[in-house]
């Protein structure tokens, strides 16, 4: 029995860490060009810090969203809204949108940009993340699953 426990466990922690990797992309990117044009030792203290807030960020939209999960029939909602989001992107295909990334000066402002961006950006991820984890926030936070 601790065998089985032990391997849905570690399937579950695997399946967050890919989520986090194909999802997690564009805030790297971010991350990245947020901090360009501070200084060296800054540039590593925004990072540091930036990701630190993206990642306590990340934790509690993923707690919300699995509260959010839980409630009947907002998956069955949450599709329909993503088939007409899908078929608006197509119809309006012809409009160009660029991407414009605040790079700071100053190391408080490239860790707002940072924790903004996640927050915004990291939607996905806390819903792939919470379904993954099924209503479990230690197994996000601990890599822990109770059964």
């Amino acid at each position: 029995m601790e065998e089985i426990f032990y391997n849905t466990a570690v399937l579950a922690i695997l399946q967050i860490i890919a989520i986090d990797i194909v999802l997690g992309g564009d805030n790297a990117i971010i991350i990245a060009l947020a901090c360009k044009n501070l200084p060296e030792k800054q540039r590593k203290l925004g990072i540091f810090y930036g990701a630190l807030g993206a990642i306590i960020l990340r934790v509690i939209m993923v707690f919300f969203a699995s509260m959010l999960l839980a409630i009947q029939g907002l998956k069955i909602v949450g599709g329909v809204l993503l088939i007409w989001i899908g078929i608006k992107l197509i119809i309006d295909n012809t409009k160009t949108q660029d991407l414009s990334v605040n790079q700071h000066d100053n190391l408080a402002g490239a860790i707002k940009t940072i924790i903004l961006a996640d927050l915004i950006m990291s939607l996905d991820n806390s819903l792939g993340i919470a379904a993954v984890a099924d209503g479990n926030i230690y197994l996000v936070i601990h890599g822990y699953r109770k059964t």
